[in-house]
């Protein structure tokens, strides 16, 4: 058999189509078109089969935080493994990679008011560290007394993974109509989205507690002695990086409050510096009790994820919960623990989450916002190193493009013909770029978005759509 190397992208796109079947994926028309072969990487860029660079806007999937190449990972990588490349966190056994990152993890996640972070469980991915959540809520309620606090309450339009409980706590119409999805005592209330659903004359921070309260109605609809959690991604990424207005997270920190409910601050993308913080309840400063995490944590190197478990929770399982029946055998892997702590050792080194909070993140927001001038753009928004912006037929009335235009796919094209990995989510376009930008990279991704948009713009005045 030829070497995987020598094979040609034609033989390689084959063999995909025979064999590979991916995420998120409409097989037939992959086979159709072919996959693209991703052979290589460096910094902010991959490369093709074909040799094309492409500016990797979104870092991946969100997760590649330090960028490409980068040799102390693959190094921390090899030494562990040539150390104890495996071993079971069950059976009153441990590791020390796994204990040192837990103990790095707890000092890293801020105290907010009385809550703090002192104890970490691990997974593999943010979908199973979401189903962990499931599981470490309803033992907790359980624990007091309380068993039929069961309902967990996300949003519309959010995603919280794709595994059963996963998708159930997400809000996708789409994943829901497949597999007899929510699960039961989860349902949802809508997302903030001003652009979308603010009422003529409603101001950004009226719209952020009219939609917080959407929360408080839930809860009153299902009894409060009914409901054990509230789950919410602190900005909303797959769902298009939809920002909520800065009266929203405190109104909802208020309901959770005072009808004593626990809250999910699903992270696996805003932390890690992503949004110029650590932690990404302590940009938005409301008080979470548990706090998924994935991706990012090894920039995406290796699989690793898990659940911030706050001492409000954290007291109650260990304390009174004897055995707590759950787990997965990668919990701790040594391997993805090691690389997630020269990974966090190269952002701290290079002060990553402070360049995001500081003058880079400033630089990208400055420049970002002057997309705001295209006239296909009815929105350009970013908030640290994630940003969204919403494709309209005019941005005076905010007409919308229909779904069958397929606005998103057609500037999605011009991407990646271009030179450009930029997301497409319906009618809005997104990046989470790599935390390392320099000045110099920031020009050229808003100039390849630029030149995008106003290729976008033309094929459709061809089309006739606008």
């Amino acid at each position: 058999m030829t070497p995987p190397s020598q094979l040609s992208t034609q033989e390689i796109q084959a063999l995909d189509s025979a064999h590979f079947i991916h995420p998120f994926t409409d097989h037939g028309d992959l086979a159709t078109r072919g996959a693209r072969v991703i052979t290589r990487s460096e910094g902010v860029y991959v490369w093709d089969s074909e040799g094309v660079k492409l500016f990797d806007a979104m870092s991946g999937l969100w997760c590649v935080n330090v960028g490409y190449g980068r040799k102390e990972l693959a190094e921390a990588a090899y030494q562990q493994m040539m150390t104890l490349p495996f071993y079971n966190s069950f059976f009153q056994t441990t590791n020390v990679p796994a204990v040192k990152l837990a103990t790095k993890l707890a000092a890293l996640a801020p105290k907010v008011g009385d809550r703090s972070f002192q104890h970490v469980f691990f997974s593999s991915s943010g979908s199973e560290s979401n189903d962990s959540n499931v599981r470490m809520v309803r033992r907790y309620w359980d624990l007091l007394g309380q068993p039929d606090r069961k309902v967990i309450i996300g949003r519309l339009n959010a995603y919280h993974g794709s595994t059963m409980a996963g998708a159930s706590l997400g809000g996708m119409s789409a994943m829901h109509a497949q597999g007899d999805l929510p699960i039961p005592n989860i349902t949802h209330i809508g997302q903030p989205y001003y652009f979308d659903d603010g009422l003529a004359g409603e101001s950004a921070d009226e719209f952020g507690l009219r939609t917080a309260g959407w929360l408080e109605e839930k809860i009153l609809e299902l009894g409060a002695d009914k409901v054990a959690a509230f789950i919410a991604e602190p900005i909303q990424g797959a769902g298009g990086v939809i920002i909520p207005p800065a009266s929203y997270w405190p109104e909802i920190q208020r309901i959770v409050d005072k009808y004593g409910i626990l809250l999910i601050s699903d992270e696996v993308i805003c932390a890690f510096g992503r949004l110029g913080h650590w932690f990404a309840y302590e940009k938005f400063g409301y008080k979470p009790d548990l706090v998924t995490f994935a991706k990012a944590v090894t920039s995406g190197y290796i699989p690793l994820g898990g659940v911030m478990v706050g001492n409000r929770v954290a007291k109650v399982l260990i304390e009174k919960g004897g055995e707590f029946n759950h787990g997965y055998t990668y919990s701790g892997h040594p391997v993805a623990c090691a690389v997630a702590l020269a990974n966090i050792e190269i952002m701290e080194t290079e002060q990553l989450p402070q360049r995001v909070r500081g003058e880079m993140g400033d630089y990208f927001g400055k420049r970002y916002a002057e997309l705001n001038d295209h006239p296909l753009v009815g929105v350009a928004e970013s908030c640290g190193f994630v940003a969204g912006l919403v494709l309209v037929k005019n941005k005076h009335t905010k007409e919308r493009f229909v779904e069958d235009d397929a606005v998103g796919m057609i500037c999605r094209g011009h991407c990646f013909s271009n030179g450009l990995i930029m997301r497409a989510v319906g009618d809005r376009m997104i990046i989470a770029p790599p935390l390392t930008l320099t000045h110099a990279e920031i020009d050229e991704l808003m100039r390849l978005i630029r030149l995008c948009l106003d290729l976008t713009q033309q094929e459709l005045h061809q089309k006739g759509l606008i």
